[in-house]
């Protein structure tokens, strides 16, 4: 059975804010995405569809049943995978997911992956709720497993997720099969690599309690603690360091006043390195990372915030807003390598490819230059702060109502942003 060693990479880490926490009467979400640090992340554009009855969806290991329609959605992804980290819908859900183990045992066999769930889940849902919902009846259906990394060696995991809409969010803590679920109506709220829904249970799985009491780690009388009966009794080492950025998270969020939390609060609290939350570790590092505001005023668009490079820190945080102008930028799509990729050929991640986009493989010089060529590595940071501080002036700026771009402009507002960053690396 795959499952984890105790120098085995595994991180990420979620926060939330909802009013009053926040600064506006907005949810706000954030998440940074931490990979194996070669890994290249692509922002992906998927426009909304209708599909045909009967139709099969091939996701990245198996194939589930087609809906009817789908929403459009913004994805940021590993790209070698058709699922994703994180990402938002039309409608203003977002979604994060992390890894977890529990002392239900992670398969070997090949099914969902969390991050497929999670790109279901935004392609079939209206609401945070609902997406809860389309992520559960998938579990129950098909169950999750798969490697989790474009390696040889399989590295397979359970999954949490922390989900969000205009009005509420919610954590959604799996084992296996089975899953508690706490909701969110007010306040700020983060998870990192390990169970954090105690005692405080919205909606869980009908067989959960059953199974820990048939399984001894429940005496059936005690009150029902999720995390407390569902975490491994011994903690590998990375879990154990996860608790220490989940409290970091917690403290950094705490450390707002009440209803100071914007966006760019979230940016900075990605690009934390002292907390381990922007991380670089080794073989491990923040491969990407998003912000998302949606206002709870439904006349107004929800505006996210992506980077499509590694370490937020040294990234710039562009804005994408669902628009008739809404469309792929080339720069930040990787290449594609049909029946050829390691991930479609028997057995997989048998050789590498090169899946560097275009905005990544300027990036990897421009932070060459940040760390050999100081004077020249200065300029270069002042125009990645100048270029992500037009973007959050244009968000408020349109939040505000002071300015209200026609929906094409909108829509192609992200285009602009990479281009405008890919001029700047060059």
């Amino acid at each position: 059975m795959a499952s984890w060693s105790s120098d085995t990479p595994c991180s990420c880490d979620c926060f939330v804010s909802v009013p009053p926490a926040s600064a506006i009467p907005a949810v706000i979400f954030a998440k940074n995405s931490d990979r194996p640090r070669d890994e290249v992340q692509e922002v992906v554009f998927v426009p909304a569809g209708t599909h045909a009855p009967g139709s099969r969806l091939q996701c990245t290991y198996i194939e589930v049943e087609q809906v009817s329609r789908t929403h459009a959605v913004i994805l940021s992804r590993p790209s070698w995978l058709w699922g994703a980290e994180m990402g938002a819908n039309e409608h203003g859900v977002c979604i994060g997911n992390e890894a977890v183990w529990t002392k239900e045992p992670v398969g070997e066999g090949e099914a969902l992956l969390g991050m497929d769930l999670l790109r279901l889940a935004l392609e079939r849902s209206s609401s945070a709720l609902e997406a809860l919902r389309v992520i559960t009846d998938l579990l129950a259906r098909y169950g999750q497993g798969g490697s989790c990394r474009e390696d040889p060696t399989p590295f397979c995991y359970h999954n949490t997720f922390l989900l969000a809409d205009r009005t509420e969010a919610w954590v959604l803590e799996t084992a296996g099969r089975l899953w508690a679920a706490q909701r969110i109506q007010e306040g700020a709220r983060n998870i990192s690599n390990q169970l954090s829904v105690g005692t405080d249970i919205s909606a869980e799985h009908a067989d959960l309690r059953t199974r820990a009491l048939a399984q001894g780690w429940w005496d059936g009388q005690s009150t029902f603690d999720f995390a407390q009966v569902f975490s491994l009794t011994q903690q590998p080492v990375r879990m154990e360091a996860a608790k220490a950025r989940f409290r970091a998270g917690q403290q950094l969020l705490q450390q707002q006043q009440q209803g100071g939390i914007t966006a760019e609060v979230m940016m900075g609290i990605l690009r934390n390195k002292e907390s381990g939350i922007c991380m670089d570790s080794g073989g491990f590092r923040t491969t990407a990372s998003m912000v998302s505001i949606l206002p709870r005023d439904p006349t107004q668009p929800c505006v996210h915030f992506l980077t499509a490079t590694p370490d937020p820190s040294r990234s710039v945080f562009k804005p994408f807003i669902f628009g008739a102008g809404a469309a792929q930028a080339p720069q930040v799509l990787s290449p594609t390598f049909g029946a050829r990729d390691p991930v479609r050929t028997q057995p997989r991640f048998q050789t590498q490819v090169d899946r560097r986009h275009t905005l990544y493989l300027r990036h990897q010089v421009a932070l060459g230059l940040i760390e050999s060529e100081q004077d020249r590595g200065q300029q270069l940071r002042q125009k990645q702060r100048d270029l992500e501080q037009e973007g959050l002036e244009a968000a408020r700026r349109l939040l505000a109502g002071e300015q209200v771009p026609p929906p094409q402009e909108l829509g192609g507002l992200f285009q602009a942003f990479v281009e405008r960053e890919s001029q700047v690396y060059a």
